[in-house]
């Protein structure tokens, strides 16, 4: 198994060495699942902003009420000010006005760039399955064995 560039030979391992291998593999397989969906959540919300912007420059929806996201639970009816222009939420709290060509831009680089991200995180992860699987046969091979005898000093 290759690891941070090493390569360590599980069976030479003992069985406390493959269980903590597989306790942090565990972790970082976790850790990794979680970042993934993060993503997968950001990405899903970008997609959520360009059809909002599709939406405001349709015709038939341009003038009528619609609900304005005070918190991700808080709604308060309004209308569009301006069908040309909208605000951009360009992370931590910061929102800068664009016109809706440069915000359909701007949304979908970040809906491309994530979807690059998310690619080279399903590698890792897929990377990192395999190794844990390995790690988990080894270990199961090496219990059902029972003790290994002591070498001769």
């Amino acid at each position: 198994m290759a690891s941070q560039g090493q390569q360590i030979e599980l069976t030479s391992l003992n069985v406390q060495q493959l269980s903590q291998l597989k306790k942090q593999l565990d972790s970082e397989l976790e850790h990794l699942t979680s970042s993934f969906q993060s993503l997968r959540t950001a990405q899903a919300k970008f997609r959520d902003c360009l059809k909002s912007i599709s939406a405001g420059l349709n015709p038939k929806t341009a003038d009528k009420p619609l609900l304005v996201p005070l918190t991700s639970s808080l709604y308060v009816p309004g209308t569009l000010a301006s069908s040309t222009h909208v605000l951009v939420d360009v992370g931590t709290g910061f929102f800068i006005e664009k016109s809706t060509t440069d915000a359909t831009d701007f949304y979908t680089r970040k809906v491309a760039d994530l979807e690059g991200s998310l690619k080279d995180l399903e590698q890792i992860l897929q990377s990192k399955a395999q190794n844990l699987r390995v790690v988990e046969e080894v270990l199961r091979s090496k219990v059902t064995s029972g003790p290994q005898p002591q070498e001769a000093r």
